[in-house]
């Protein structure tokens, strides 16, 4: 099991390399090259800056019950149907149950967009988000586990 990361705009970076750390799983942070750090102990892939770089990066390296943890739907799409579990950086986990709706949604403020309208207000960040997306992260990792130990 490994976790894998869009980490340009993500700000729960340092949250997973605490919790991955603690189950010794590795963390690759996908970063493209207007991003490009040196201060998380991962492994950091740098990609272009062209449009969709990372999500290829990632799709392309992502396996069955690796984690992955993006914002980008249609990115969670392609690495859901290749079996990866996939949370927001929001505590939100991806599902067939919701895909539909979210990348419909996407859609949609898509059209909004380019037309002109902006799209809703964006709330800044709260330290209850960060411990959130913390349990939910952790909670994964369990269930991961517990489905790959034999039962007793």
């Amino acid at each position: 099991m490994n976790i894998l990361v869009d980490a340009d705009a993500c700000p729960v970076n340092g949250i997973i390399l605490k919790i991955a750390k603690k189950y010794s799983l590795p963390v690759t942070m996908f970063m493209d090259t207007s991003h490009v750090t040196d201060k998380y102990d991962c492994t950091i892939i740098t990609v272009d800056k062209g449009h969709d770089s990372a999500d290829f990066a990632i799709a392309n390296r992502i396996h069955r019950d690796d984690i992955a943890v993006t914002q980008d739907y249609g990115l969670a799409c392609m690495l859901m149907a290749k079996g990866a579990v996939v949370l927001n950086q929001n505590r939100f986990i991806y599902t067939d149950d919701n895909i539909d709706s979210l990348l419909m949604r996407r859609h949609i403020s898509g059209k909004l967009r380019r037309s002109g309208k902006r799209s809703g207000h964006i709330n800044a960040r709260k330290r209850e988000d960060d411990e959130r997306f913390e349990k939910c992260l952790e909670s994964v990792i369990q269930k991961l586990l517990n489905k790959k130990s034999p039962k007793e």
